[in-house]
């Protein structure tokens, strides 16, 4: 144990509270949400039904390479600092340190946009209402789901992405009836993917835009990671949660946007319009209404809601563990190691709680422009966790075999080694070079653009790059990478 577990009054070391169900829920819970319900129609809109149909389902099988990586080493060595200890563990501990500071300050700032969208939701139905206390409300709310175990946050997470499955199934019942008229009206059949240029439309530039929006739209998947070193059994939770993923994502995503595809051309312009203050033009509220369903933009409302609720709760819970963890390494100060007796790292709760609200607070001054330059800094960060995810498991493999090791010993083993990781980092790459292209229009470039876009690759390297100098940290050789880790001790 460290020391700072030994000064812990409390407890220490996390509770293992999460059993299979709120496993599979997390990493599904992760995968469905605004991305979805709403910028699914501007995928559509914008690259016609067969360009988003495509991009979502490379952007899904990456995915599912990069989980079954993760799941290789959560299930091996499931640890709360999950990707941040493998990078430092198998490639360099200046990685490690960047990547978990990155993913914190990620999910930190997210938990700001979350409230700032929740604001604006929840004014649906109190239009004349403060943002200022709805927003302190749900911060309160998420603080107390986490501060008072991890059960607490994986039941409200189950419940949570139980609604938006519950939502996803009726719309694909309910859109299948209505493409084969049994719902009233004509069977709709093809007809939408031969409208004008689809079913692709805007050619290279427009599927590159929707390949990077799908991207983001999966963001949160790797949560399962983060949360391995808290389940009550993640040698066989891990895997069986990872395996349905896979599934459920081509289900739930693909079909969805195969059904929306369908039902509604790509030249409506409601599809266009999938803004969180704008729910009413939901593709999902639009099959809804043309299925009958009067109140179909306030049934949707609600849902997105709790969707925007369900990513504010992963982002405390993500963010909490990061810093923990952190702190347990010695990257962070010891103080944010401190544990409840229920096992909860209370100050780093409170720490990612305040920055949380400070960024919120931000949005109110200089007409939102600090607050919009700390969301800028966060986009690029969960695609840098993807890459550092699969050069992780790409060291810890070869590592495994350098150092005289059995895959037998393996509790879950990645398919597709070393396809898999090889192709998440590559299509990683794709995706952060080619964001660059949406800065550029008719030869000119938009530096203002361009520079929000990729303000958190510099952020990152200086992380990275000043742990580098500072503790003089080299790239760990194949045969001294720490394949024991600290997993069974958390």
């Amino acid at each position: 144990m460290t020391a700072s577990h030994e000064k812990a009054p409390q407890a220490s070391q996390l509770k293992k509270g999460l059993q299979a169900r709120h496993m599979t829920m997390i990493a599904l819970g992760g995968a469905i949400g605004t991305g979805l319900f709403l910028a699914s129609g501007g995928a559509i809109a914008g690259a016609g039904p067969g360009g988003a149909l495509l991009a979502y389902a490379a952007v899904g099988i990456m995915v599912y390479f990069l989980m079954t990586s993760l799941g290789e080493l959560a299930t091996y060595s499931p640890e709360p600092g999950s990707f941040s200890s493998y990078a430092g563990r198998f490639v360099d501990p200046a990685l490690g340190f960047a990547m978990g500071w990155n993913y914190w300050y990620n999910w930190a700032v997210t938990i700001a946009a979350e409230l700032a969208a929740a604001t604006l939701i929840i004014k649906y139905w109190f239009p004349g209402s403060s943002s200022f206390l709805w927003s302190v409300l749900f911060l309160a709310i998420l603080f107390l789901l986490n501060a008072m175990s991890v059960r607490a946050y994986g039941e409200a997470e189950y419940w949570f992405a139980l609604i938006k499955i519950v939502t996803v199934v009726l719309f694909l019942i309910i859109g299948v009836a209505m493409i084969f008229g049994v719902m009233g009206g004509e069977s709709v059949g093809f007809s939408n993917f031969t409208t004008g240029d689809a079913p692709f439309n805007g050619g290279f530039l427009a599927f590159l835009g929707v390949f990077m929006a799908a991207g983001f739209s999966f963001q949160g998947t790797e949560l399962i990671g983060v949360a391995a070193g808290e389940s009550e059994d993640p040698r066989r939770n891990v895997p069986r949660a990872i395996r349905q993923v896979f599934w459920r994502i081509l289900i739930f995503y693909i079909l969805a946007i195969f059904v929306i595809g369908l039902l509604i051309p790509y030249t409506d312009p409601n599809l266009l319009n999938g803004e969180l203050d704008q729910i009413g033009v939901s593709p999902f509220t639009l099959v809804f209404e043309r299925a009958g369903f009067a109140f179909a933009a306030a049934v949707m409302n609600a849902i997105i809601l709790t969707s925007v609720l369900s990513a504010g709760n992963s982002g405390m819970y993500a963010s909490t563990r990061m810093l923990y963890a952190l702190a347990i390494e010695g990257k962070a100060p010891k103080f944010l190691a401190r544990l409840t007796r229920g096992g909860v790292p209370i100050n780093a709760l409170i720490m990612t709680a305040a920055v949380g609200m400070l960024a919120f607070l931000a949005s109110f001054f200089g007409d939102g422009v600090v607050y919009s330059w700390l969301l800028n800094a966060s986009g690029m960060c969960g695609f840098i966790t993807w890459v550092g995810i699969a050069v992780s498991h790409y060291r810890f493999r070869r590592a495994f075999i350098k150092q005289g090791r059995s895959l037998d010993e393996l509790p879950y083993r990645a398919r597709w080694f070393p396809f898999g990781p090889l192709f998440a980092f590559a299509l990683c790459l794709f995706v952060i070079v080619g964001q660059s292209l949406s800065t550029i229009e008719n030869g000119n470039v938009d530096w203002m653009g361009f520079i929000a876009t990729y303000l958190s690759v510099p952020l990152f390297l200086i992380l990275w790059f000043g742990y580098k100098r500072v503790k003089g940290t080299k790239i760990v050789p194949l045969e001294e990478c720490d394949l024991n880790g600290r997993g069974s001790d958390l």
